[in-house]
């Protein structure tokens, strides 16, 4: 097993991020506007060695904040609101705290990711479409070409997203209990992934992108292939909803967060638990 433990621990801290570990929430009654500083219930990133607080990110809305996301060039944060009457995509300047954009969402925000190159951010919401954002300017596929960059299909809320490790495709789950994998640049379905008895709460593409793990709240997770939409495994024995996953950096294991309040480490080709 060539992963070391070092790396199943890294892994496992980015699972806690992603399984809901930096959601705040507060209340904010008898009020439709959101100021521009809001109270403190947002994003806190912390330093890896210390545990400690360096800067507090202060959003726009008294609503949660659920999904979270690191540029992979370490220089921003894109984050996701669920709330009532607005909802937001927010891009944040991970050294300052400072808002860079504000894009608004059809429906509340439930995923999002970023591509490989850091220049796009995808957002998946409750209006069943998978956004696709310009990270640079934050421009709506509204302003540019409806049809490139808002993927419409799905007839369920979209909750997971992510892109593939060389950036031209990107995966979502949904609802409505399929995996879908579009053409990044022109928002084509190439694959429709059934099995899933329950919605689809996350999906996670392998480090070479040949096959991809979804999460799903029927208590599995499922591996495909990617070009066939073939179920290669499915691992059972979460009691609860499977609410996220992630490969190790060499593709060797996945790691499932779920409602059962276990975090199992499997081995991908075989689908049995390590720890």
């Amino acid at each position: 097993m060539g992963t070391s433990r070092r790396a199943v621990l890294r892994m496992l801290a980015g699972l806690v991020v992603a399984t809901g570990g930096t959601s705040w929430m507060e209340a904010c009654a008898g009020t439709n506007t959101f100021p521009a500083q809001s109270l403190p219930h947002s994003m806190l990133p912390a330093h890896p060695g210390r545990g400690t607080t360096l800067l507090t990110y202060y959003g726009q809305l008294h609503y949660k904040v659920d999904p979270l996301a690191w540029s992979p060039d370490g220089k921003r944060l894109a984050s996701g609101y669920i709330a009532e009457s607005l909802s937001l995509l927010q891009v944040w300047d991970a050294n300052t705290g400072k808002t860079m954009l504000s894009c608004k969402h059809g429906q509340n925000v439930y995923g999002v990711a970023w591509s490989p190159d850091s220049k796009r951010v995808a957002s998946g919401g409750g209006d069943n479409r998978v956004h696709v954002w310009d990270a640079a300017q934050g421009k709506d596929a509204t302003t540019t070409s409806r049809t490139l960059l808002i993927y419409v299909g799905h007839t369920g809320s979209v909750i997971g997203v992510a892109w593939s490790p060389d950036g031209t495709r990107i995966a979502s789950g949904s609802a409505d209990r399929t995996v879908r994998v579009w053409e990044g640049t022109t928002g084509k379905t190439l694959l429709i992934y059934t099995g899933h008895a329950r919605e689809v709460f996350g999906v996670a593409w392998s480090p070479d992108g040949t096959r991809l793990a979804s999460a799903s709240a029927d208590r599995t997770v499922r591996v495909w292939e990617v070009t066939t939409g073939k179920t290669l495994l499915t691992y059972t024995g979460h009691s609860a909803p499977v609410t996220d996953v992630k490969w190790s950096a060499d593709g060797q294991l996945i790691a499932t967060g779920s409602g059962d309040t276990t975090v199992p480490v499997w081995e991908s080709t075989t689908g049995k638990v390590l720890f």
